[in-house]
């Protein structure tokens, strides 16, 4: 008997070369090979005749082998198996590639059941490549062409029919299977047990079965997710952190400092976040905001009422072009009240290091210096990248972490602020402008508490968004110059920053043949379209000293056009930028394209996005559509869900969910489900100590996944 923790290596007669190719699969254990799920299921459930048979069709027959031969082609060197086999109604003929074995297996005389396609030639029609199982008169292999087939998927070398083989003998010759989720949730969801799922899902008598197996799977990893989720937020209410007690005169001067009024969403979410400080529990908030709906003004707001507090703060942006988009905006709306609080707001990235004292007061600084006037306490606020959680960096009384465009840091990396508490727990607060749906913010930061700013300040106007066809190109390059001799600025956004050297005409070549690229596009339009006009660049392989040149001066407006890759998708805030311009706009995600949509429309000028597609594809232009008529980021969010579905709306590479947890995430029902049975176990017992097994299933699922 073999048991789920088993390496298929140390079992008995399993061909070595099988191993190596199920290890190409990432399957070593036999955990890892029932956990391998069928893709899909073939039916051939039904027996047809011979006679009856026609070209595409997919279909099962079962006959008499009458013949079979074996040769090899001259010019490709492939040795062609032939078998032909009949039933009372007819006969027909059955071709394989390159597996000569065939002719001593299937001898004449012998019942059989073949299975698959078939293809038609000038003359008749034939099985390619079938798949054959043995009915009679020998050794019967059954589950490859009858009833529900399981189709897997596979890799080179192996097949379904290989994997169906072993994990029937598997099957057969496994200890039962311990069951961890409450047989009671099971009951309540219309559930198979653990033991009859892994069988039945391999093997099924209906798709109705098979799908019922595979819901029963997908509730699994919801469950274990939600268990993790509201694990973590039992153990975080337990931790101690700096209440952050504030004056209503220091709230009230902070909100009068800023030179427009806050909208209804944003003072709702500053309410949320200053309340939480407040508690001697430590804070875990999200907070999601359309693109210039002004979360860095919340957040800044509580960064410096905690600053006043005689408190660290730390501000953590994913790129330096963020970080010092930060910086600017504290620095620059905030300097009265900083000068009036005697309080310091400090820049560390991999290139700088400043630290801003109030009006016209501001320094630059050796990092080592500001790294000492870190770990001193002497700096209040820390605005940087990764930088700021290197080994070297220490904070003296760090009370409050917050994380921008929080999905894209791991949570190792933000488990580095934890990590340095002392007796105190930092509070948390994340920011993301990526709008994700209620459903998936539930499920994947179900630990994390919910603030959303989906209002624009006042005085925003719509940005008109526009799909632009080829022969409209020029119309859009005379608007573009018309908006500049008005004193507006433009981008332009390339899929890639260069063409390729040489078109060798290979797939990927061709794919990316007639695609824009960064370098030739803005040598084209400095000589040809806008010569008398400033374009600039800007790209990814630039050095941070060029990036920051050009930054700089289209701050100034020196530079009229710019020419780009998706290096400003996040943190650029030109508010005198008007007009979006996206070539091949299809190659970008509807999140992405919504960024650089974000990027115009930050003042009182009415605002214009061009997308430009050759594509004809009708997903493409859905998505792009999509976009045009979105009214706000969720809307567009749930938008996208429906249609790339979660997979690839969250990326599995960033999850690191299963994929049947990952499809099912856009099921609030079965969400909901999996939410309400792990309420229920933790409020019962928060650190599973009763149950030992589902402390073991969590604390492998916590292996598996990782949550960025």
């Amino acid at each position: 008997m073999v048991q789920l923790k088993n390496e298929l290596a140390k079992i008995k007669g399993i061909d070595k070369r099988f191993l190596t190719r199920l290890e190409k699969l990432k399957i070593t254990s036999v955990r890892d090979l029932l956990w391998h799920f069928p893709s899909r299921y073939d039916d051939f459930s039904q027996i047809a005749s011979i006679c009856d048979l026609e070209a595409d069709q997919t279909a099962t027959i079962q006959g008499q082998i009458k013949h079979v031969s074996s040769r090899r082609t001259w010019r490709r060197k492939m040795i062609i198996v032939e078998a032909v086999v009949a039933d009372d109604t007819g006969s027909i003929k059955a071709i394989w590639f390159n597996q000569p074995y065939l002719t001593k297996v299937l001898a004449p005389g012998r019942i059989v059941n073949f299975a698959g396609k078939i293809s038609a030639s000038q003359n008749d029609i034939y099985f390619s490549n079938p798949v054959y199982e043995f009915s009679g008169g020998g050794e019967r292999e059954e589950g490859h062409t009858t009833g529900l087939v399981p189709i897997y998927p596979e890799t080179k070398g192996l097949t379904s029919r290989g994997l169906r083989y072993l994990i029937k003998i598997i099957l057969k010759n496994l200890n039962p299977v311990d069951e961890f989720i409450p047989l009671k949730a099971l009951e309540e969801n219309d559930l198979p047990e653990i033991n009859e799922a892994l069988a039945t899902v391999h093997f099924p008598e209906s798709l109705e079965e098979a799908s019922r197996c595979k819901k029963r799977f997908a509730f699994e990893d919801l469950f274990l997710l939600q268990l993790n989720n509201l694990k973590v937020r039992s153990q975080l209410a337990k931790e101690k952190a700096a209440p952050i007690n504030f004056s209503k005169i220091d709230l009230g001067e902070a909100i009068t400092s800023i030179p427009f009024e806050l909208t209804g969403p944003q003072q709702k979410s500053l309410t949320e976040i200053l309340n939480d400080l407040s508690k001697g529990q430590p804070m875990n908030r999200l907070l999601q905001g359309d693109v210039g709906s002004g979360k860095t003004v919340v957040v800044a707001i509580a960064a410096l009422l905690a600053a006043k507090q005689g408190y660290q703060v730390v501000f953590m942006a994913p790129t330096e072009v963020l970080a010092k988009q930060h910086y600017k905006t504290m620095t620059k709306i905030f300097a009265p009240l900083i000068s009036n609080w005697e309080l310091n707001v400090g820049i560390l990235t991999g290139n700088e290091a400043r630290c801003f004292f109030g009006e016209d007061l501001e320094t630059e600084k050796k990092k080592a210096e500001l790294v000492k006037e870190i770990a001193n306490g002497a700096v209040k606020i820390i605005i940087g990248t990764h930088a700021v959680i290197q080994k070297d960096i220490k904070f003296k009384n760090l009370a409050l972490a917050i994380i921008d465009e929080q999905h894209r840091f791991g949570v190792k990396q933000r488990a580095k602020f934890a990590a340095d508490k002392k007796e105190l727990f930092p509070h948390f607060l994340s920011m993301s402008a990526t709008p994700i749906p209620r459903t998936l913010s539930l499920t994947i930061f179900g630990d994390l508490d919910l603030s959303i700013i989906n209002e624009l300040p006042k005085g925003r106007q719509e940005i008109a968004t526009k799909i632009v066809a080829p022969a409209n190109r020029k119309k859009a390059y005379d608007f573009i110059r018309e908006q500049v001799k008005e004193g507006r600025q433009a981008f332009v956004i390339c899929p890639r920053i260069e063409a390729s050297e040489k078109e060798d005409g290979t797939a990927h070549q061709m794919m990316w043949k007639d695609v824009k690229a960064v370098k030739d596009e803005f040598e084209k339009l400095a000589t040809k379209i806008f010569p008398d006009l400033v374009v600039g660049m800007l790209h990814g392989k630039m050095k941070s000293a060029e990036k920051s040149e050009i930054m700089n001066d289209l701050a100034k407006n020196k530079i009229n056009i710019l020419v780009s890759t998706s290096v400003i998708e996040i943190g650029v805030d030109i508010p005198n930028a008007t007009i979006m311009m996206i070539e091949g706009a299809e190659r970008f995600g509807l999140a992405q394209l919504y960024q650089f949509r974000g990027r115009v429309g930050r003042d009182k000028y009415k605002s214009y996005c061009f997308l430009f597609t050759s594509s004809s594809s009708t997903n493409a232009k859905q998505r792009l559509k999509s976009l045009v008529e979105a009214k706000n980021g969720f809307e567009l969010a749930e938008k996208d869900l429906e249609i790339r579905g979660p997979g690839e709306f969250l990326g599995h590479s960033q999850t690191g969910l299963p994929d049947l947890a990952m499809n099912a995430l856009n099921n609030m029902e079965l969400t909901k489900a999996a939410r309400d049975t792990a309420e229920k176990i933790i409020k019962k017992d928060p650190e599973l100590e009763e149950d030992e097994l589902l402390k073991e299933k969590l604390e492998h699922f916590q292996n598996q996944i990782h949550l960025e």
